[in-house]
C-alpha cells in the first residue's frame, strides 16, 4: 500500500472515530435526593454551625487526651490498614486511566525455515533454507466510542474517593473511641475512689456499733449487718480495678502499643457540656464519612451501569498484530530504510452471540445500582436515628443533674444525722445502714451521669463526622 492509500485510511479512521465519539452514552451523574426534614425526630435546628467543623484538637482540650489521640492517629493498626486501601485504590485508578492510551510492547522475532524441495522442483532433504527477522513496536488500543472506558474510569475514581471516606470513618471512630475510653477510665477512677472512701466510713460505723454493743446499747445482729454491708462494698473493689485494667489494655491496643498504664487526669477536672450544637442535617451529610461512602458506592454503581450499556454497542480496536519496525530476510543491513515496515490491523466489532450475556450484565449492574441507592437511603436514616438518640440521651441525663445533686446532699446529711441519733439511741442501725448504702449509690450515679453527658458530646462529634481532618 503506497503512502497516499495509507494517509487516506488514517483520515477516514480519524473521521469515523470523531463521529463515534460524539455518540457516547450521555447520562450525567446526579446525587440522590435526600429528605432531610425532621431527620432528628422533632428537631429541625436552624443554626449554621456544626461541631463537626471543629478540629479535634480544639474540641478535646485535655492535653493528656490530645497526646493519646495523636499517638493513635500515628500507630493505630486499623487506620494504617485504611491507608493501604487508599494505596490500592490509587493503583486501580491508575489502571483505569491507562485504558485511554494504547499499550505498546517491544517485539522481536526470528523465523528459520528448512524445506526439502527447491523452487524448480528438485528434491534436497532440508537443503533449502530461508529466514525472516523482525524487530519493532506492537500496539494495541480500543477507541472509547461509547464512553465505556470513561465510565469505568469514573467508577474507579468514585471507589478511590470512597477509600478516603473509609479512612475518615476509621479516623473519626478512632478519635471518639479513644476519648470515650479516656473519660470512662476517669469515671472508674472516681467510682473506685468513692467506694474506698465509703469503705472507710463503713469501718468507722461498724467499729462504733461494736462499741455500742459492748455497752449494751445494740445487739450482735446490728454489728453483723453492718459488717455485711462493709464486706459487700469491699467485694466491689476488685471488680472496679479489673475494669480499669482491662480498659487500659483496650485503649493501649487502640494506640498500637503493648498493654500498659494510661496517663490521665480526674473526672472532676472535666466539664460536661451545657448544650450540644448539632448543625443542620445538610451539614451532617456533608461531613459524615459513612454517608459519603454510601453515596460514592451509588455513584460507582451508576457509572458501571453506563459502562455495561456501552458494551452493547460496536467497539473499534487497533489489533495486537499492529506493528511498526524493521523486517528482513537476513541480519546484515537489517536497519536499512528499505527494511522499514508497518502493519495496521483494525477492527469494528458488534457483539452478536454474546448479546444475551451483555444484556444480563446490564440487568445485574442496574440491580446493583438500586441496591446502592437503598443502602444510601438506609445510611441517611440510620445517621438521623443515631443523632436523635444521642441528643435525647443527653437531654435525659441533663434532667437528672439537679435531682441527683439534691439526692447526694440529702443522703450525706442523712448519714450524719442517723449516726448521731444512733449514738443517742434515737435511731435504729437499719436506718444508718440504709443511709450509708443509699449515699454510695447516689455518688456512683452522679459520676455515671456526668460520664453520660461527656460521652454524648463525644458520640455526637463522631456521629456528625468530626475529626476527619488529616
Amino acid at each position: 500500500m503506497d503512502n497516499k492509500h495509507i494517509k487516506g485510511v488514517i483520515l477516514v479512521s480519524l473521521t469515523l472515530l470523531m463521529g463515534f465519539t460524539s455518540c457516547q452514552v450521555v447520562n450525567k451523574y446526579k446525587s440522590p435526593d435526600v429528605d432531610a426534614a425532621d431527620l432528628f425526630r422533632g428537631e429541625n435546628p436552624d443554626d449554621t454551625t456544626t461541631i463537626a467543623a471543629i478540629p479535634w484538637r480544639a474540641y478535646f482540650t485535655d492535653t493528656y487526651l490530645q497526646a493519646l489521640i495523636e499517638e493513635g492517629l500515628e500507630q493505630n493498626f486499623d487506620l494504617r490498614i485504611a491507608y493501604t486501601r487508599i494505596q490500592q485504590a490509587e493503583a486501580n485508578l491508575s489502571i483505569a486511566k491507562s485504558a485511554y492510551f494504547p499499550t505498546a510492547a517491544l517485539v522481536g522475532q526470528a523465523q528459520h525455515t528448512m524445506r526439502s524441495v527447491t523452487s524448480d522442483g528438485k528434491k534436497d532433504l532440508f537443503g533449502v533454507n530461508s529466514g525472516q527477522f523482525g524487530l519493532g513496536i506492537a500496539v494495541q488500543w480500543e477507541a472509547d466510542i461509547w464512553g465505556k472506558i470513561n465510565r469505568q474510569h469514573r467508577a474507579r475514581y468514585a471507589q478511590y474517593l470512597s477509600s478516603h471516606a473509609y479512612r475518615n470513618l476509621i479516623q473519626t471512630s478512632l478519635i471518639a473511641n479513644i476519648a470515650s475510653s479516656y473519660y470512662s477510665l476517669m469515671a472508674l477512677d472516681e467510682q473506685l475512689k468513692i467506694t474506698l472512701q465509703t469503705i472507710e466510713l463503713l469501718k468507722e460505723s461498724t467499729s462504733a456499733m461494736q462499741d455500742m454493743m459492748e455497752a449494751g446499747m445494740l445487739n450482735g445482729a446490728a454489728v453483723k449487718q453492718s459488717e455485711g454491708l462493709l464486706y459487700s462494698t469491699m467485694i466491689s473493689v476488685p471488680g472496679l480495678e479489673n475494669q480499669i485494667r482491662r480498659l487500659e489494655n483496650a485503649l493501649s491496643m487502640m494506640l498500637g502499643r503493648k498493654p500498659g498504664p494510661i496517663l490521665r487526669q480526674t473526672i472532676g477536672s472535666q466539664s460536661a457540656p451545657e448544650i450540644l450544637e448539632k448543625g443542620v442535617p445538610a451539614q451532617m451529610l456533608a461531613k459524615r464519612p459513612d454517608v459519603i461512602q454510601a453515596e460514592l458506592a451509588f455513584r460507582s454503581a451508576f457509572e458501571m451501569k453506563n459502562a455495561a450499556q456501552a458494551a452493547l454497542y460496536p467497539s473499534l480496536t487497533l489489533g495486537s498484530g499492529s506493528m511498526i519496525g524493521y523486517g528482513a530476510a537476513a541480519l546484515s543491513g537489517f536497519f536499512k530504510p528499505e527494511n522499514l515496515l508497518a502493519t495496521v490491523i483494525g477492527g469494528l466489532t458488534q457483539p452478536l452471540f454474546a448479546g444475551n450475556q451483555l444484556r444480563a450484565q446490564v440487568k445485574i449492574v442496574k440491580a446493583q445500582q438500586e441496591e446502592a441507592l437503598l443502602n444510601f437511603q438506609k445510611t441517611v436514616l440510620t445517621a438521623g436515628q443515631e443523632v436523635s438518640d444521642i441528643l435525647y440521651a443527653f437531654e435525659s441525663s441533663r434532667k437528672k443533674n439537679d435531682s441527683r445533686a439534691q439526692q447526694v446532699e440529702s443522703l450525706t446529711t442523712a448519714v450524719y444525722y442517723t449516726q448521731e441519733l444512733l449514738k443517742a439511741n434515737e435511731a435504729t442501725y437499719t436506718e444508718v445502714l440504709n443511709a450509708e448504702q443509699g449515699l454510695l449509690q447516689a455518688q456512683l450515679g452522679q459520676v455515671t451521669d456526668k460520664l453520660e453527658q461527656i460521652q454524648a458530646a463525644v458520640n455526637l462529634y463522631r456521629a456528625l463526622g468530626g475529626g476527619t481532618e488529616y
